[in-house]
């Protein structure tokens, strides 16, 4: 920025020798910038970092080194925010996600302090909070200071861009270009990083995917929380903002022209224009756009314009926006985004189809448990199957199965236990189990997915994703004063961002899982229920108490966080379900197991009398 200002790039002349000028003017601020990086952060080496360094403070990775450190040292508090730190890039990290209710139940510290935050982030964050308490003033006030901070980041984000760059396509040894072409290599990478500073400020730490629609909805918010604040000149300049991003919305249209009815007398509609730092942002952006297309056509570069201000993106969930304000008069402002639609899914979302066994009870249905494709069944399995299958996973459940050989994933007060369908008719060709016992497992499981797949009216083949047999215990002496969850609220093939009120997907989740299942075994326990939640992971929409036969079941995108509450008594044991309508992530576990199942079936042979080896065959 210093350099900015110092050295100007002098425009070319004509003539030979015409271009001197511009060259002389890079070449000086080059020297220029050389000089203050060298005075303020040492010699190149020192300051210039390795990708592999680069990518672990991405990932926040010191700050995991730091909670132990503070451990170490008995400061709790440093330690809880450096894991805090860590956490907010690395969502999925169980170890530490328990670490921090470690944290928070015995030191009793609740408001933890992300080290890393983005400061215009964690200000729209605040905006929208008070805004959906109706605290407009408040709103206004995070919201308008979000925005500077914003623009203040894309500033430092386009100079940052013209730090060092990789040549994607060429080995600088064998570099042979000359100097334009040479030049425009290098100008389009920084051209493509200061383009993508949209998508980079709307992107929360460890995040791939941005915040949709991330700058116009400042706008969008600000608009109405100034009609509602009685300041309707400013209400009219951010509805303007807001259409030099979206000029055929129509519900911001229809509301500019109501705050123009309400000036009308006083002030004159027409003198008020859009802010002027979105204009100038928004026409560098097309202008960079037009020069990255022109490059991507003429010099054979590979480039596709992504729509950075989509206002329903591609992902399988709704991103919160504020709730329309029924008390407002039928011609009233409106919020554009008053409630978002869904995106539209690759496949047309239906329910209520027939439930393929007569013994099979409906319960409730999405309606009716306050969601989106959901389903709650009873007497799926009878009271006999439950007691055999309990008895077969006495038999061939492992602590930590499923979970990486952790007994306690999710929580430290409960023990985990597992099995899959293959491990099951292991044991039954073993003779550990009764082989008819192992087979019930596989059968039920399979009843379950063309229950599942019959009753939500899917046009193609469900295939099993995964399938595990699993019981949760609670530990004597650890549930004193238990305020945990025995499985924190998640989303199957996305990772919940309650901040943000969104779902990521994105690895690690299981992106490809498309709907889940859950057949409980047995309900005498304490605790244990299964909650649905808004997406703040907070809000609870429904309850569901386990019993012997039942099943809940829905789709696993992030319209259903979900999770289970903490057992305090007894144990808790189900049949988990996972599904895909991807063949290419079928279960291999499951592939196998149909293998020997068809085996089986031939003549209704035994092992022995086929002669082979169970163990080999396996």
């Amino acid at each position: 920025r210093l350099c900015r200002a110092q050295v100007r790039l002098a425009a070319p002349g004509p003539g030979a020798g015409g271009d001197l000028p511009f060259f002389g003017s890079v070449l000086r601020r080059a020297d220029c910038v050389r000089r203050c990086e060298e005075q303020r952060l040492g010699a190149v080496s020192r300051h210039r970092a390795a990708e592999e360094v680069r990518a672990d403070f991405q990932r926040r990775v010191p700050y995991s080194y730091l909670q132990r450190a503070y451990i170490q040292l008995n400061k709790l508090e440093e330690a809880a925010n450096a894991a805090h730190t860590f956490f907010m890039a690395n969502p999925e990290h169980m170890e530490i996600q328990q670490d921090l209710e470690n944290y928070k139940t015995t030191s009793g510290k609740v408001s933890l302090i992300d080290r890393e935050a983005r400061q215009h982030m964690e200000d729209y964050s605040a905006g929208v909070r008070h805004y959906d308490k109706e605290e407009y003033e408040l709103a206004i006030e995070f919201l308008e200071r979000a925005l500077k901070g914003y623009y203040s980041e894309d500033e430092d984000c386009q100079i940052m861009c013209e730090g060092p760059q990789r040549f994607e396509e060429h080995e600088y040894l064998d570099y042979k270009a000359g100097l334009y072409e040479a030049i425009a290599d290098h100008y389009m990478q920084v051209l493509a990083c200061k383009h993508d500073c949209v998508r980079e400020l709307a992107t929360r730490s460890g995040r791939i995917s941005p915040i949709e629609n991330f700058l116009p909805l400042h706008y969008d918010y600000l608009q109405f929380a100034y009609y509602r604040a009685g300041d309707y000149v400013k209400a009219l300049e951010c509805a303007k903002s807001y259409l030099l991003f979206h000029p055929d919305d129509e519900d911001v249209l229809e509301n500019a022209a109501y705050y123009e009815g309400l000036l009308e007398g006083t002030v004159d509609p027409a003198t008020i224009k859009p802010r002027k730092e979105a204009k100038m942002l928004l026409q560098r952006h097309k202008l960079e756009s037009h020069l990255l297309q022109v490059a991507a056509a003429g010099l054979g570069y590979a480039y596709m314009e992504p729509n950075y201000w989509n206002r329903y993106g591609a992902r399988q969930d709704e991103h919160s926006v504020p709730s329309s304000i029924s008390s407002e008069p039928e011609d009233g402002p409106r919020l554009s985004l008053t409630k978002k639609p869904m995106p539209k899914p690759d496949r047309e979302l239906k329910e209520g189809g027939p439930l393929l066994y007569s013994d099979v009870k409906f319960v409730y249905n999405s309606q009716q448990l306050n969601g989106t494709q959901r389903v709650l069944l009873d007497n799926v399995i009878s009271e006999e199957q439950c007691r055999e299958l309990h008895r077969v996973a006495s038999g061939i459940m492992l602590a930590g199965d499923g979970y990486r050989g952790k007994t306690s994933p999710h929580t430290p007060n409960e023990r985990f236990e597992g099995a899959t369908v293959l491990k099951a008719l292991k044991y039954g060709y073993e003779g550990r189990v009764p082989l008819k016992s192992a087979r019930l497992f596989y059968d039920i499981s399979e009843k379950a997915r063309r229950i599942v797949e019959s009753y939500f009216l899917l046009n193609s083949t469900l295939y099993f994703s995964y399938t595990h047999l699993v019981c949760r215990t609670a530990l004597s002496g650890q549930q004193e004063r238990r305020n945990d969850l025995s499985h924190p609220i998640h989303a199957d093939n996305c990772l919940l961002d309650p901040e943000a009120n969104e779902c990521w997907k994105e690895p690690p989740a299981y992106t490809f899982r498309d709907y889940s299942a859950l057949l409980y075994m047995n309900a005498d326990f304490e605790g244990g229920e299964f909650i649905f939640t808004e997406m703040d992971a907070k809000t609870v929409t429904a309850s569901i108490k386990p019993k012997c036969g039942r099943m809940i079941s829905f789709s696993s995108g992030g319209e259903n966080p979900h999770g289970v509450k903490a057992v305090t008594k007894g144990q808790r044991c189900a049949v988990a379900l996972w599904f895909t309508l991807d063949p290419l992530y079928r279960e291999l576990e499951r592939i196998q197991a149909d293998e020997v199942i068809a085996m089986l079936d031939q003549e209704h042979l035994g092992p022995s009398e086929m002669n082979i080896n169970p163990k080999d065959e396996l």
